[in-house]
């Protein structure tokens, strides 16, 4: 089936909703691998002999290449069409699984997590700008909605699932269930998706750009993991994060003086993209930890088993994806200030339970309270930052909010083991309190920021 570009605003194409299920479907396997991998780090831990260290670059490594590599991504797509960089994206995502899902060892567990990462790298920005260019108007946002449910909800369903692959066949299931799930998906799209041609003249892909900010925020995480150790008032800590900074401002320079750079800075300037990526990076931030803290407090402080942590999670999934759903459904009406300032406001909230009161109970209760919250800010960080894009700034566009909402997933993981390392290795219960705490400061700081960044809507 062939598609005109030029009429797509126009006409729009007939399947584009079944092709949104079937990108869903792929963008769902890139997000679950985020967290479903948290809910297998304690038998990770005990089979490949992993410390601390190790298991949170399982974590952040595979959101780290996700994240750096995004905005190269994002401008594949604009430069040689989304559809090839989708299918390109896909089956590398799908090959790496396989090679992560049989590694024997963490130092090939954690190469195989990069590996994943370019992959999806690959795919998510590109997928996320068909989805852009293929609705538009109050379709755009309803469809907007339910890739943001995708987003926030299948992180939450990621540590089920890998409570219930841990507990059946064993932790390298979690990578090898998207095997066939892939490869079914990557033929279906192929025929689904609409032939396009390239968005922006061809030009030669910003190499160093892409690897600039993604050493730059690899320096970034160590600090953040080393601190756990080290101490967060250290030389070492202090140096590596003056490095980190040095290398974003390099990456910024390179951008101005490129010929063909990786992303327009400007773009980032502007207000809606700024508070997007903002947003997008704090909810993605509380939401990891979330799920980093709650499956070693359940399987170390209680000795639950990875089914029961995995069930204990069920509630945060169905909250995180009613949060997303009721705001892509009234967020044309009453606006994205109000709906930011709530989510944040509701997540300090529930962040701050566990804080108070560490139990079961009170992480599960205020964990699903404060998902609901996350789930809101997705789809609000979402449309405000894409809400306002061209047509031919959809790629970058969605390559710049995919790239924080992976850097937050890299951050938050590191921050929260760096705060709970002594509550991690099993000494004492108080690093996961603090976690929490810092978690909820960090929502209610926020939500005073998005009060004031977030733009009014335009006619």
């Amino acid at each position: 089936m062939t598609y005109d570009d030029t009429t797509a605003a126009v006409t729009p194409h007939p399947w584009r909703w079944r092709i949104l299920g079937f990108l869903g479907i792929a963008q769902l396997m890139l997000i679950l691998d985020v967290t479903v991998v948290a809910i297998a780090l304690p038998q990770i831990e005990s089979d490949l002999g992993a410390g601390r260290e190790a298991l949170t670059w399982t974590v952040s490594a595979y959101a780290l290449a996700f994240g750096g590599l995004m905005l190269l991504g994002g401008r594949l797509a604009d430069l040689l069409g989304a559809k090839r960089v989708v299918l390109a994206g896909l089956l590398v995502f799908t090959a790496a699984s396989l090679l992560t899902g049989l590694a024997e060892s963490s130092e090939l567990l954690i190469a195989g997590r990069v590996a994943q990462g370019v992959g999806a790298a690959l795919l998510s920005p590109s997928a996320l700008s068909l989805v852009v260019t293929l609705f538009d108007g109050d379709e755009r946002n309803r469809a907007l909605g339910v890739w943001s449910a995708l987003g926030g909800g299948g992180a939450a369903l990621g540590v089920l699932l890998g409570g219930l692959l841990t507990a059946g066949p064993g932790w390298p299931w979690v990578f090898f269930v998207n095997v066939p799930i892939g490869l079914v998906v990557a033929v279906v799209l192929a025929r689904l998706l609409p032939r396009q041609t390239a968005a922006a003249p061809r030009a030669r892909l910003d190499v160093l750009g892409a690897l600039l900010v993604t050493a730059s925020s690899g320096t970034l995480i160590y600090a953040l993991i080393q601190a756990g150790d080290g101490g967060w008032l250290t030389w070492t800590t202090g140096v590596l994060v003056l490095v980190a900074a040095a290398g974003y401002l390099a990456f910024v320079t390179w951008q101005r003086r490129a010929a063909a750079p990786l992303m327009d800075v400007r773009l980032l300037a502007r207000r809606p993209v700024a508070t997007g990526t903002f947003l997008i990076l704090l909810a993605t931030a509380l939401m990891i930890a979330v799920f980093f803290l709650g499956t070693f407090y359940f399987q170390h402080a209680h000795d639950y088993g990875p089914l029961r942590t995995g069930l204990l999670f069920l509630p945060v999934a169905l909250a995180t994806m009613l949060g997303a759903n009721l705001t892509g459904r009234s967020i044309a009406r009453v606006g994205a200030r109000p709906l930011a300032v709530a989510g944040l406001a509701v997540a300090a909230l529930g962040m701050a339970v566990p804080a108070l009161w560490l139990n079961t109970a009170a992480v599960v209760a205020g964990v699903s309270v404060g998902a609901a919250g996350t789930g809101a800010i997705f789809v609000v960080a979402s449309a405000t930052a894409l809400g306002q894009v061209a047509p031919h700034e959809a790629g970058i566009a969605s390559g710049i909010v995919s790239t924080f909402h992976e850097f937050g997933a890299a951050g938050g993981a590191a921050v929260v083991s760096s705060v709970a390392a002594a509550s991690i290795v099993g000494t004492t219960l108080d690093g996961f309190t603090n976690a929490f705490l810092v978690a909820a400061v960090a929502a209610a700081a926020s939500a005073v920021v998005a009060a004031v960044l977030t733009p009014r809507p335009q006619p």
